[in-house]
C-alpha cells in the first residue's frame, strides 16, 4: 500500500483527532484522566491504525488493522455521545464532530471493502473501485 499520509480517511481521521484535541480543552478538569483521555485515544487510534495497517506487507494485515480503526471510530462514537449527554459539550459541537465522524467509518467501510476485494483478487464493483480511488488520493 502506498504512503498512509496520501489515503484521504487517514487525512480526515487526522483532522478529527486535531478537532478533538482543541474541542476537549474545554472539559473540565477532573476528566483529564477519564472522558477527556479516553477521547483523544481513541480519535488517535483511527488514523494510528490506519498508518499502521498501510506499513504492513499484505493486505490482510492492512485489512486487519483498518477493522482496529473501525472499532475506535465507534469507540470514538460512543464517547462523544456521553461528553454530550453529560453537557460537556454542546449539542451543536457534538452534531459536527460526529457528521465528520460517520464520514470517516463510511470511508473506512469503503475502503475494507475495496482491500477485501483485492486480497480476494475479485473484480471489484465499480463503487468498490472509486473507494479504493478516492482514498488513495489526496484531497
Amino acid at each position: 500500500m502506498k504512503d498512509f499520509k496520501e489515503l484521504r480517511v487517514w487525512q480526515k481521521a487526522h483532522a478529527l483527532a486535531l478537532e478533538i484535541y482543541q474541542m476537549t480543552r474545554g472539559f473540565p478538569k477532573d476528566e483529564i484522566y477519564g472522558l477527556t483521555s479516553q477521547i483523544r485515544r481513541a480519535s488517535v487510534s483511527v488514523g494510528a491504525n490506519i498508518a499502521e495497517g498501510c506499513g504492513r506487507r499484505s493486505d490482510g494485515e492492512l485489512n486487519r488493522f483498518l477493522q482496529i480503526a473501525r472499532g475506535s471510530a465507534a469507540e470514538l462514537e460512543y464517547h462523544l455521545l456521553l461528553a454530550r449527554d453529560l453537557k460537556l459539550m454542546a449539542n451543536d459541537a457534538h452534531q459536527g464532530l460526529e457528521k465528520k465522524l460517520i464520514e470517516v467509518q463510511r470511508m473506512l467501510t469503503s475502503l475494507v471493502a475495496a482491500v477485501a476485494a483485492r486480497t480476494a483478487e475479485l473484480p471489484a464493483k465499480p463503487g468498490v473501485r472509486k473507494a479504493l480511488a478516492a482514498n488513495s488520493q489526496s484531497r
